[in-house]
């Protein structure tokens, strides 16, 4: 579907109760067992079987990560005065410097119940794989470390892990928020 120029990715709710997923979104999302910034191990399911809605970049990120992740927490509050849970998540790009002591702190700061997963580079190449997410550095700059290329898209998953949707994170909140209500039941 195109809006204003935005190719938007609707999942689940386009098809047919009878039909499967469509295929871009049966070869998106996947297994994997990464840690969280408590240091307990997470899988792509929610331990509460809340939805899920989640970011690929990191924390100390003072481009498109900087900006996404505060639009995440406005997204699940909203969410959560209309009685539906969203459980804002980011898998790291930069697990050198997004540890797990260091990866909570700055995600907290948008969201108290943000999750900040990370691990190690094998660990973090299962859930790179299973999203199709390319990374790569840019170049370094003295203060924050590496600046990273990566994917930038939000992905809705339900609260066993499967991708509902995917959303481009340049659409407003509002625009967000109306599309994630029609994955998430209310209550």
């Amino acid at each position: 579907m195109i809006q204003a120029g935005v190719i938007l990715l609707v999942g689940a709710s386009s098809v047919s109760a009878d039909s499967t997923l469509p295929a871009f979104l049966q070869a998106v999302g996947g297994e994997y067992a990464l840690t969280d910034q408590s240091g307990k191990t997470r899988t792509q399911a929610d331990p509460n079987n809340t939805a899920q809605l989640l970011f690929f970049g990191y924390a100390n990120c003072l481009q498109i990560c900087s900006s996404v992740l505060p639009h995440m927490a406005i997204i699940a509050d909203a969410l959560a005065e209309d009685d539906r849970a969203l459980v804002p998540m980011m898998i790291t790009v930069d697990p050198v410097f997004d540890t797990v002591d260091a990866i909570g702190p700055a995600l907290t700061q948008y969201h108290p119940d943000f999750v900040g997963l990370t691990g190690s580079d094998m660990e973090l190449q299962v859930a790179y794989d299973a999203f199709q997410i390319e990374k790569e550095i840019l170049f370094e700059d003295p203060e924050y470390g590496p600046v990273y290329a990566h994917g930038s898209f939000l992905y809705l998953m339900d609260g066993a892990g499967e991708v509902l949707t995917i959303i481009h994170p340049i659409l407003s909140d509002d625009e967000i928020i109306n599309i994630i209500s029609k994955y998430i039941p209310v209550g």
